[in-house]
């Protein structure tokens, strides 16, 4: 659905991502989301610098988040559960107001490659995305559709630092700039 070019010339550059499950209901051993991602991640060559799982509460997201955006070894984060609309959802609640710079577009692009596999039900998702000082963090929702939406459709190319004509990656040396 989007283009996708990588620059073979230049050697790819793996970077260390934290996956953060949010759930009352889910452990380590049945995320099968984040998982997914770990999954996905480490076949395109990157590492998961851990994986973990907290409840959705405000505090606890936003501990061990913040735990991970102070560690310099952790380039991404990614969290994966508590996008809906039921009275426990509160991951975007917990993290937007942590954003230095939101990405509307993050949100964008994931409702319209979600829209291509889930239709309408795309809208039933508050997936977000922003930067928490020099660390990108992306908001997804639970399910492993989603995980898999987010990672092949927008993520995948973002975080490799081939993807033409732009990527996340190369700003990482700049996002201390003032």
């Amino acid at each position: 659905m989007f283009k996708s070019e990588l620059d073979q010339n230049k050697p790819f550059t793996p970077l260390s991502i934290a996956v953060l499950a949010v759930s009352d209901t889910r452990t380590l051993e049945t995320d099968t989301g984040g998982a997914l991602l770990k999954s996905l991640m480490e076949g395109d060559g990157h590492t998961c610098h851990e994986r973990a799982v907290v409840r959705d509460d405000i505090h606890q997201i936003r501990a061990k988040v913040m735990d991970w955006v102070m560690n310099p070894a952790v380039d991404a984060i990614i969290t994966t559960g508590g996008t809906g609309f039921s009275g426990r959802d509160v991951t975007p609640e917990a993290l937007e107001p942590l954003f230095q710079k939101r990405m509307e577009g993050f949100s964008v692009l994931f409702h319209q490659y979600s829209a291509t596999t889930v239709g309408a039900s795309s809208l039933q998702s508050r997936a977000t995305g922003g930067l928490i000082g020099t660390t990108f963090v992306f908001v997804l929702p639970g399910s492993r559709g989603a995980c898999r939406d987010a990672w092949e459709g927008i993520l995948r190319a973002q975080l490799d630092n081939r993807h033409q004509p732009c990527n996340f990656v190369e700003l990482m040396p700049r996002l201390n700039e003032r």
